[in-house]
């Protein structure tokens, strides 16, 4: 196994104590709560139909129709992979006490990179929520049939196997197939990535044909593959997922690579440890109601909790895993 597939596995083994916890908590459903906070405000750093987009409006779903919370709001804020909406939330933070924002591995990836300034070390870090697999896909009608095409026509030509991403240069929707390139014995830097602002619109450039490929989160493909509409060539799962027993893993078609990007909540600095704890609190309590699992099952993400201090020890990790893999690539 080599080193790039060998740190991606460390990534991924850095959730699994967490997602054997969240698995547990989803176990035992129970109704009837009386609403535990009044509302939540839920800032998306993205634009519609990409993976924060969905995770924000999905964990609003649960916990409203749950009645943990009475009711939710959105705002898209979308610019700087990110950073406009870290911002706004930090320059506004003393308007922001009722505010979650949504985000993902890439606030560690593009403060690497220097892309914003800021770090998770300027918010509050609420909870870690979910894990989502990446995943690899294609039009219905691609001549590319299965991951074993899309490494031959990379040896062939790497120019034509272009991939769409919702996300910067360098970023998490980059870094992955990046990484799987390189398990495959290719060169990584030859891989051709188009960026897009959130995931909607990179995957309206793979319907169009302005890339062969779509690098996202399984999330935001599965009701997608589901209708027809895409398929899905491989998952960065270590083996297949009961929400989606059809879609093949690297792993199976003989590429080690394992990757899971987790996904949380982030409150303004300066947020005070009662009002984080409450906001940690309802989203743990959320993990035992059916409508959290209706929404799970249906973006076939997995259960990751980390409220607190322990979400902000995953950070500090992550930093360190994701920082040496991007070195290892050539992306720092």
């Amino acid at each position: 196994m080599n080193q790039i597939t060998t740190m991606s596995r460390r990534i991924f083994l850095g959730l699994a104590l967490a997602v054997g916890l969240g698995m547990t908590l989803a176990a035992i459903p129970v109704q009837g709560y009386a609403a535990e906070l009044e509302s939540i405000h839920f800032l998306i750093p993205g634009g519609a139909g990409g993976g924060w987009d969905g995770t924000a409006r999905g964990t609003g779903e649960a916990l409203t129709k749950s009645g943990l919370i009475e009711k939710a709001s959105y705002q898209n804020l979308s610019g700087g992979g990110g950073g406009k909406a870290i911002a706004h939330l930090i320059e506004t933070a003393a308007q922001q006490k009722g505010t979650l924002m949504v985000n993902s591995t890439p606030i560690v990836v593009r403060s690497l990179t220097k892309v914003f300034p800021q770090s998770f070390r300027d918010l509050t870090p609420i909870a870690g929520t979910i894990a989502d697999y990446g995943a690899f896909v294609v039009r219905n009608d691609s001549p590319i049939k299965s991951w074993k095409d899309v490494v031959a026509g990379f040896k062939e030509n790497p120019r034509k196997m272009k991939f769409a991403g919702g996300s910067s240069k360098g970023s998490l929707d980059h870094l992955v197939p990046a990484a799987a390139i390189k398990a495959e014995g290719l060169d990584p830097r030859a891989l051709r990535y188009i960026p897009y602002d959130a995931g909607g619109k990179a995957m309206a450039g793979l319907l169009s044909g302005e890339a062969e490929l779509l690098s996202t989160g399984l999330g935001e493909a599965l009701e997608m593959s589901k209708a027809g509409q895409v398929r899905i060539l491989a998952i960065t799962a270590p083996e297949r997922l009961k929400d989606a027993p059809d879609v093949p893993t690297l792993v199976e078609m003989g590429n080690p690579t394992v990757f899971a990007n987790w996904r949380g909540f982030f409150g303004a600095p300066g947020l005070s440890d009662a009002e984080a704890k409450a906001y940690a609190d309802v989203l743990g309590k959320m993990y035992e109601t059916p409508e959290w699992e209706t929404v799970r099952a249906r973006n076939g993400w997995v259960n990751v909790y980390k409220p607190g201090s322990e979400f902000y020890s995953f950070l500090e990790e992550q930093e360190k895993l994701v920082g040496d893999l991007m070195r290892e690539l050539g992306f720092l």
